[in-house]
């Protein structure tokens, strides 16, 4: 029996438009949020998410690719847990299993803490881009280690940081700068991205990458576009500044993503349109 088989639940689904081609893209979400600290409940999000990308339109005119007639395969969730160490062990499970496929790979959060999960399931030269508000690299938060503040760190320690390329944070503690800074990881602050470098930036350091993975933590936009999130912090970035920075990556290969920290109970519907519109960005500029 394969991972898909043992622990997905095969529905509910996105709904792809002709699900008898071979599928461009796998998707599974991973409804967890045991460690979340301020807003629980983005554990229902990969759903909302799916809800979403059903009721917006998948035609990208600047990409000139149609997503309508694409095959989208939706695994469905991992079965529910309340314990982090199950969690990532159900999630690399799936994670290697599915990227044998050679198909981009797009996970549903739930909360940042699935990263650990994804990401270290790729092989390590894999370029890793991180959208978020938060560095995510405290020693450990709530008394564990195995936190969505510290999963971050947590790669750090496994990995080294010489792959990771950091962007949009505006709020963190003393701790999580003197590790950024004594880890040289490379980081594209707010202030970047208002004075309109990031683009650039972000181009330069990926230029080294023949694949990336993305990483996108739905607080790195302004609650004033993205309010239904579980770690909300004012004065961010637009949703149209993030967009421009994912397209800015068009000419890479993009081999996994994840969006994650979406959190419906304080959502007007716009964090799930935004979520549903770069998960089908994504995977648009992959099939170009």
């Amino acid at each position: 029996m394969s991972y898909t088989d043992l622990y997905l639940t095969q529905s509910p689904l996105i709904i792809s438009p002709d699900n008898k081609s071979e599928p461009i893209a796998n998707i599974f979400g991973v409804p967890f949020d045991s460690t979340h600290s301020y807003k629980p409940g983005c554990r229902f999000g990969p759903d909302v998410i799916r809800d979403a990308f059903n009721n917006i339109e998948i035609f990208h005119p600047q990409l000139q690719v149609d997503l309508e007639s694409a095959n989208i395969k939706d695994y469905g969730n991992i079965q529910h847990t309340v314990v982090a160490t199950e969690m990532l062990t159900m999630v690399e499970k799936v994670t290697t299993e599915l990227r044998k496929e050679n198909k981009i790979l797009v996970t549903l959060g739930g909360e940042h803490l699935l990263t650990l999960g994804t990401y270290m399931s790729f092989p390590k030269e894999t370029g890793y881009i991180v959208f978020d508000a938060h560095y995510d690299l405290r020693e450990e938060y709530a008394n564990t280690k195995l936190s969505h503040a510290a999963y971050l760190r947590r790669i750090v320690e496994k990995r080294g940081a010489e792959n990771i390329i950091h962007v949009g944070a505006r709020s963190f503690v003393r701790e999580e700068l003197e590790f950024l800074t004594k880890h040289k990881i490379n980081s594209i602050s707010d202030k970047e991205i208002r004075l309109g470098n990031a683009g650039r930036l972000l181009k330069d350091a990926v230029s080294r990458f023949d694949e990336l993975y993305v990483s996108i933590d739905l607080d790195v936009v302004d609650p004033a576009f993205a309010p239904g999130v579980g770690n909300p912090e004012a004065v961010g970035i637009t949703s149209r500044e993030l967009y421009d920075m994912i397209t800015s990556l068009e000419n890479k290969k993009i081999i996994g993503t994840d969006v994650v920290e979406l959190n419906p109970s304080f959502d007007n519907g716009s964090t799930a349109a935004l979520a549903a519109k770069m998960i089908s960005t994504i995977i648009a500029m992959n099939v170009k």
